[in-house]
This record gives C-alpha cells, structure tokens and sequence, in this order.
C-alpha cells in the first residue's frame, strides 16, 4: 500500500511561482513512476507531468512545458512540481499519482495510488 500527500498549493498572482511536493510511503517508491494531474471545475481530469523511476524520462502536457518542471528525490520519497508564469488557467486541485511498474503514462487510470489533492488557485 502506498500513501500519497501533496502540499504546497495555495493563491498565487498570475505570473508567479509555485512549488508543489508529493510525500510518498512505502518502501518501493523508487520504483514507481510519479505523475501530476489537475482536475479544475467544469473540465475533465489533465495529466499534467510524468516522471518515470529513475527520473531520466519526463513527460509534460503541451499547455504547461515550458513552464512546469517535474522532478524527484527518491532518497526523500518525494516527487516535485516546479510551477512558473502562473496563469489563471493553471487554477485546479493537483494530484500525484504512483504507477507501480515504474513508467510514465499520461492516462489517469493507469495509476495505481492517488493524493487527496492540493489546491493552486491563480488569481488575475
């Protein structure tokens, strides 16, 4: 069983910055691929970014590269999302995700554990 906590959401003005953190259990998270989705109000659930085991391949929607970094330290169990140049757009509850087999899929039922979710609100 893996547990997923993210953090670090909040309000920030178009433009800024964010650093979102997802605390993972377990003893095996350096095996498993990580992801970030968001899902915003009156829209269906984004793959976001997606970062295999070792951290060597990465994989990020067309709206947000450029602007979010996906990273991982495995020695923390953590997975990062570094959010920059905010945009309203980017307004939505965030989720990590754990796929066990340890590769990226951007398809949100292919994970296997989720987050509760952190909420990142952009303001105009």
């Amino acid at each position: 069983q893996v547990q997923l906590v993210e953090s670090g959401g909040g309000l920030v003005q178009a433009g800024g910055s964010l650093r979102l953190s997802c605390a993972a259990s377990g003893r095996t998270f350096r095996c498993h691929g990580m992801a970030w989705f968001r899902h915003a109000p009156g829209k269906e659930r984004e793959f976001v970014a997606g970062i295999n085991r070792s951290g060597g391949l990465t994989y990020y929607s067309e709206s947000v590269k450029g602007r979010f970094t996906i990273s991982r330290d495995n020695a923390k169990n953590t997975v990062y999302l570094q959010i920059n140049s905010l945009k309203p757009e980017d307004t939505a509850i965030y989720y990590c995700a754990a796929e066990l087999d340890g590769s990226v899929r951007t398809i949100g039922r292919a994970y296997d554990y989720w987050g509760q979710g952190t909420q990142v609100t952009v303001s105009s």
